[in-house]
């Protein structure tokens, strides 16, 4: 059996524990919570052995197979560290750190250590998506020059929430435009030559919206995202032959390949669905 323990028990440890009982062989052994009272709930709604109140305890005591991290980014850094350096591979929520010196820093000693650590960017694994990069490698749009993707939600009002708060990592770049770039580079498989950036801040100093441009040798990539507004939510890839189209990019269900059918006909696509997943 591989044992999974969680750190955090907030939302997004629920929808894991979810995940893991679909999985033949795994359980979530643990869970750790600044609050023992979270903690226990979690522990008690899904049928997990242990519930902990501290971190360190929880790895000394239960020894998992991997910790999933589930808090807040600010947070992020800190377990992975306390992870590695006891040798325990890691599975961290997005955005995995808050600046590239804690990237260099952490993958390095878990490189050193031989210990796995992986950013929990699970829209790569997305069916449509997965589909859609498939399309642009075969080249069933022809030659791409030109990729648009657009996220954004109305954030709750406040400071003091996760979203507006710079104390627990808050900001669009962490939350959404982390989706945004991850899946523009993983889909033309390499970083950009290039860029330039706007954004809207908050009182508080974190970014609501941004608007970045990224530059590669034959693509032109403009990523937007908001907390200040309901956008429609799409990722759109164009090529000189058609163009796909992913609505939702970060959890969608389905994924669209048009084809300009002919010269004279550019107005006459072809459209292909994925299957639900």
């Amino acid at each position: 059996m591989f044992r999974f323990a969680i750190m955090g028990a907030g939302h997004i440890a629920h929808n894991f524990c979810d995940a893991v009982a679909q999985l033949p062989g795994c359980e979530v052994c643990a869970v750790a919570s600044k609050s023992q009272e979270r903690a226990n709930a979690l522990a008690q709604k899904y049928g997990i052995a242990g519930a902990y109140a501290d971190y360190e305890a929880m790895l000394e005591r239960e020894k998992p197979d991997c910790v999933y991290i589930a808090v807040t980014p600010h947070d992020h850094y800190a377990l992975t560290m306390l992870c590695v350096q006891r040798g325990v591979p890691v599975l961290c929520e997005k955005a995995m750190f808050m600046s590239g010196a804690q990237a260099r820093t952490a993958l390095e000693a878990a490189k050193a250590r031989g210990v796995f650590v992986m950013e929990a960017m699970w829209s790569r694994f997305l069916p449509p998506m997965v589909r859609a990069k498939t399309w642009l490698t075969d080249g069933a749009i022809g030659k791409a020059s030109a990729i648009d993707v657009a996220l954004g939600f109305a954030a709750p009002p406040g400071e003091e929430n996760r979203y507006r708060n710079p104390k627990l990592g808050g900001g669009v770049a962490f939350d959404l435009t982390v989706y945004a770039y991850e899946l523009t580079t993983w889909m033309l498989g390499r970083h950009e030559d290039g860029f330039q950036v706007s954004a809207l801040w908050s009182p508080g100093g974190v970014d609501l919206a941004d608007v970045i441009t990224l530059r590669f040798p034959e693509v032109l990539a403009s990523l937007r995202t908001s907390f200040l507004a309901a956008v429609e939510e799409r990722m759109v890839i164009y090529g000189d032959a058609g163009k796909i189209i992913v609505p939702a990019p970060h959890h969608t269900t389905v994924a669209t390949l048009k084809l300009i059918q002919c010269n004279n006909a550019p107005d006459t696509p072809l459209t292909m669905n994925t299957p639900p997943c």
